[in-house]
């Protein structure tokens, strides 16, 4: 684990009812991210993210039949970084697809694009542990570790990336057993306290509207 008192994970959890076996192209699912598990220790002595109910928003688009564009847009001040809380990842979620691949990451911040040293890595089929939300099969971090190390990332609130041979269903998988079915994890800087901890999403929390067919991605702010 990185020596970064900073450690925050926000992690989107939700069960979903109803997904189409073959998802029609431009399917798009927004999910919100709610739920604050930040703890105090030495070095931040209050728990938890004030009076912040809402942290951002994962949208998932269904833009071929085997591709899947993902926006992760954070909001009200919170912005990514990389510390073992996170596994080492500014992004984890579920994919046990086999040939799944993560192509054209990028990060923005406020809608202006970010380049960060190195670029940006993304693996599926893979197992790593995030603090407070369980094990997750696939993640996005800066290829070089270096440059991303705790409050030293890059300043970024929003990260795109699209996955190949998969559809919006295969990546609405939450966690499995005790580690409370999150399908989503972030680790950030909570901007309205500016400390760090473990969010999730409890199952009734999380807004998933059904799918939309020709309506693009909804519900996209600072993009």
């Amino acid at each position: 684990m990185q020596s970064f008192s900073w450690r925050v994970a926000l992690a989107g959890a939700a069960l979903l009812a109803g997904s189409a076996a073959f998802p029609s192209v431009s399917q798009a699912d927004t999910f919100t991210l709610t739920s604050c598990h930040i703890t105090a220790d030495s070095t931040q002595p209050t728990a938890g993210c004030g009076t912040a109910t809402s942290f951002g928003t994962v949208t998932l688009t269904q833009a071929t039949a085997s591709t899947v564009t993902v926006d992760v847009v954070l909001t009200n001040g919170n912005r990514f970084v990389e510390t073992g809380a996170g596994a080492d990842s500014l992004f984890l979620f579920n994919d046990t697809v086999s040939g799944s691949t993560v192509t054209n990451i990028s990060a923005t911040l406020n809608t202006t694009t970010v380049t960060i040293p190195g670029g940006l890595s993304g693996t599926t089929n893979t197992s790593v542990h995030a603090d407070g939300t369980g094990d997750l099969t696939a993640r996005i971090f800066c290829t070089d570790s270096s440059q991303c190390n705790g409050g030293s990332t890059p300043n970024i609130n929003d990260l795109h990336f699209t996955v190949t041979g998969v559809t919006v269903a295969d990546l609405e998988h939450g966690n499995a057993g005790n580690q409370g079915g999150n399908i989503f994890v972030a680790d950030i800087l909570c901007g309205p306290v500016a400390q760090s901890g473990c969010t999730g999403t409890g199952l009734t929390d999380v807004t998933v509207p059904g799918p939309i067919v020709g309506a693009g991605v909804p519900g996209l702010a600072g993009r």
